[in-house]
């Protein structure tokens, strides 16, 4: 085998393995959520079909000459690439809340059958590249290097650049593509089957043809896949201007179109309850997280002439809101897309009232966006007496909800628990909202407008919020195991 088509196969077929570990992830996140154990089940399966594969190429080198079988091995791994979604959006609903068991399966699905018939192919051009013993050592090495800079282009290409020019369905269409062309266009050179010979490489279009199609008329649940989500805006029958924004798995938002200060969420209306108890007139407020826009089109409403800062780090978040959800941006209305992490620190000292972290999703959570460093970061975008405001959501026994008081209480003066009664005492979750400042908080106050709503008993402080937080480790950069305390597999060491 010539060193350039050995080299070419090598590349293609690591770089289209590395774009499948990559995309899988958004694949399954409607189904069981963008977690740690969702990139944990991405990678692992993905390794564990290399390894399987390259033991299967490796045995079948010896069996049978490569020269027969690696353009089909190619075009068979294109085309199995090209099912991985469909098959996905064919029994995702099946997944749905099965834990990470579930989510290791549902990505094996998707991920091992193209990997490991891909992962053949290396092992396959190493036994036609060997000619001597004495080259043995350079031969694989050369090969394996090919290999891992394949790999390592189909990471940064897929993340860096692909995925904003094309949405997953189409990436995922052109590599299967690629894939096959280049498979059976191998299989002619290397193998020049005779007339006679022709079935398998007829069986192997006919099946390419058909996942291709699969994959093109496959439904799913999204109306945009985004650059981070699989985002859809649903209408309410029961309201006509209300729309529901949904990302992933999480009806994530909720907004009328034409009523701004309508808050259909109960996070949304305790959110509310702490803004009317800041002092009279227009506020500026800092929102980390933008999502449906509820909150500073809400402020808008009540409070004219307040300015809100919106930090989102999904770029086609403001498009959806502004084509879908009513969002209109200006002066006092501004975005900033960008990680609120990064993109906080290039706001001024002092500046806002209010900052409200909205950013967390079920078990979507961005941990550097919980510690006790990006709490300073608040900390220090407040004017004196400012309040930040922070959505949680979690689940018995509650271990991220108790740590992130507890990060808070380190840092603040004050700091307040909203939510139902049953989940302040553990044996609820849900929503929770988290209140701190270094001036008192109107916990009575606030008390008695959750209470006019029918929420009574839904807001704690002082040293209820304390007991609340119990023993639960401060979260920092250094120590921030967000996604297990969310989802326990023992009891949890603190709290």
């Amino acid at each position: 085998m010539p060193p350039l088509l050995a080299g070419t196969l090598v590349v293609l077929s690591s770089a289209a393995v590395l774009v499948l570990e990559v995309l899988v992830s958004r694949l399954v996140a409607p189904f069981v959520g963008l977690t740690l154990e969702t990139y944990t089940a991405a990678i692992g399966v993905a390794l564990a079909a290399i390894a399987a594969g390259a033991a299967l190429g490796g045995r079948l080198a010896d069996a049978v000459d490569p020269r027969r079988w690696l353009g089909l091995a190619l075009a068979v791994g294109g085309a199995l690439l090209l099912a991985a979604r469909p098959t996905v959006f064919a029994v995702g609903e099946g997944f749905r809340g099965t834990g990470p068991g579930g989510t290791v399966v549902l990505v094996l699905l998707a991920v091992a059958p193209s990997v490991l018939v891909l992962s053949t192919v290396t092992p396959g051009v190493v036994k036609l590249r060997l000619r001597t013993l004495a080259e043995t050592g350079q031969t694989v090495g050369r090969l394996s290097a090919a290999g891992t800079l394949g790999a390592l282009a189909g990471t940064f290409l897929t993340g860096f650049v692909l995925l904003e020019a094309f949405p997953t369905s189409v990436l995922l269409l052109l590599t299967g593509l690629l894939l096959v062309f280049t498979g059976l266009v191998v299989a002619v050179v290397l193998s020049r089957p005779p007339r006679d010979g022709l079935g398998p490489l007829a069986g192997i279009l006919a099946f390419a043809t058909l996942t291709s199609g699969w994959l093109v008329l496959a439904d799913g649940p999204c109306q945009v896949e985004t650059r981070y989500y699989c985002a859809s805006v649903v209408a309410d029958p029961a309201r006509a201007n209300g729309r529901t924004l949904i990302l992933d798995t999480l009806h994530h938002s909720y907004v009328d179109l034409n009523d701004p200060t309508y808050l259909a969420f109960a996070y949304t209306r305790r959110f509310a309850d702490v803004l009317a108890q800041q002092p009279p007139g227009a506020l500026d407020v800092l929102h980390l997280g933008g999502g449906g826009f509820t909150i500073p089109r809400h402020l808008a409403a009540v409070r004219p002439g307040s300015h809100s800062t919106v930090l989102e780090v999904d770029p086609q978040i403001p498009v959806i809101g502004r084509e879908r959800l009513g969002l209109v941006t200006g002066p006092e209305l501004v975005v900033e897309v960008g990680d609120a992490r990064t993109a906080i620190t290039g706001q001024p000292s002092a500046a806002y009232d209010v900052v409200v972290g909205d950013a967390f999703g079920s078990l979507a959570v961005p941990w550097h966006l919980t510690t006790a460093e990006m709490v300073q970061q608040v900390r220090r975008v407040l004017r004196p007496g400012g309040v930040y405001l922070l959505n949680v959501i979690d689940y018995p026994p509650l271990a991220f909800a108790r740590a992130e008081t507890a990060t808070l209480l380190k840092a603040f003066d004050e700091v307040a628990v909203m939510a139902v009664p049953q989940t302040l005492t553990g044996e609820g979750g849900g929503n929770l909202v988290l209140v701190a400042s270094d001036r008192a908080l109107p916990v009575s106050e606030l008390l008695s407008r959750a209470g006019a709503r029918g929420e009574p008993s839904s807001v704690i402080g002082g040293i209820d919020v304390e007991r609340f937080a119990g023993q639960s480790r401060v979260l920092t950069d250094d120590d921030a195991p967000v996604d297990q305390l969310l989802t326990p597999y023992s009891a949890p060491p603190f709290g």
